[in-house]
């Protein structure tokens, strides 16, 4: 039997399109879930527009053609399409720095769209990857990762206090603009109510960064789920590379044994911390968000350099002093 052909993905719209009063400028991100656009308004403000398209569920032939949902997987695109619109609602009740701004969200060619600020700036991973090729003893200082996480923190527990989830922070999805803002992007609570609902989607979650109770269909997730990724970023921006997938047997193990080749780099607080937060237990992992806060508040200790020691305890969450971001220097 011949295999099926690829499926192309839904074409873009192109640039000079109109769309909710928007004109698109180009396409500057595409993922299973949707279309990320610059866009200007009718008064010339730019702005980012992401399109609800996800590729199993729907396609597009060319740029002014309808939307065509398969009829088996109409009530699916509906529940992820009520799932986007929520969202946007909700973002677009947070005003905050650190989390991205919903300026406005509308339905136009039977799908939805979100209006966000444009915001200039590279990405976490951009920056994780340029300092890590430069093979220094340290990826970023430990002065930096506070700073950066402090605002991440910030932006998160608003988030959480408005009852929502983002369930995708990893270092991609956390812009550092040209400002010096960490910024929350690309939430994906949507993309996992699909993924619960249906059987034609493949499990939306990053190899490294996902929680262990992500991976499995019906396990409670929640603040718990956000905070291991938190961990996992941290980890990244102390080692430059991702932390083992919790999918894996041994990635507990594994995971141990690559903080602990941080020692002498990191100070033992936060070396416990990111453990404590990538916990596979949700309950043995902080409580909230302002836990971890105070912890990254702390004044950090010296870092341990005795080979012997081994074994993390548990931190003890007191508070501290915020501090704000710093340049992204070792």
């Amino acid at each position: 039997m011949t295999p099926a052909a690829p499926k192309s993905p839904p074409a873009p719209l192109a640039p000079g399109k109109w769309v909710g009063g928007y004109r698109i400028v180009q396409k500057i991100g595409a993922g299973g879930f949707g279309i990320v656009y610059r866009a200007v308004s009718s008064t010339g403000q730019e702005v980012a527009l992401k399109e609800y398209l996800p590729a199993a569920l729907a396609t597009r032939n060319h740029s002014d053609a309808p939307v065509v949902v398969q009829r088996s997987k109409r009530a699916l695109y509906r529940i992820g399409f009520r799932s986007f619109l929520e969202e946007g609602r909700a973002l677009a009740q947070i005003a905050h720095p650190n989390v991205v701004s919903v300026l406005n969200f509308f339905q136009e060619n039977d799908t939805v769209y979100l209006v966000m600020n444009y915001l200039h700036g590279a990405s976490l991973q951009q920056f994780i990857v340029t300092s890590a090729s430069l093979k220094h003893a340290k990826v970023f200082r430990e002065s930096t990762i506070r700073s950066v996480f402090e605002e991440v923190l910030r932006g998160l527990r608003v988030v959480h206090q408005h009852k929502m989830l983002h369930l995708d922070i990893k270092p991609g999805n956390i812009l550092v603009t040209d400002d010096d803002r960490a910024v929350l992007i690309d939430f994906g609570a949507a993309r996992d109510v699909l993924h619960q609902g249906g059987k034609f989607l493949q499990p939306m979650f990053t190899p490294g960064f996902s929680a262990p109770e992500m991976y499995t269909r019906g396990k409670a997730i929640g603040p718990w789920t956000d905070i291991y990724a938190v961990g996992a970023c941290m980890f990244s921006c102390m080692a430059g590379y991702p932390p083992p997938d919790a999918a894996l047997a041994d990635s507990r193990r594994r995971l141990e044994a690559m903080v602990s080749s941080l020692q002498g780099k990191y100070s033992q607080i936060l070396m416990e911390l990111v453990l404590s937060c990538m916990q596979t237990d949700p309950h043995a992992r902080p409580h909230s968000v302002l836990s971890v806060q105070k912890v990254l508040a702390n004044p950090p200790q010296p870092a341990s350099r005795n080979p012997e020691h081994h074994g993390y305890e548990a931190t003890q969450f007191l508070p501290g002093e915020q501090r704000s971001v710093s340049n992204f220097e070792r």
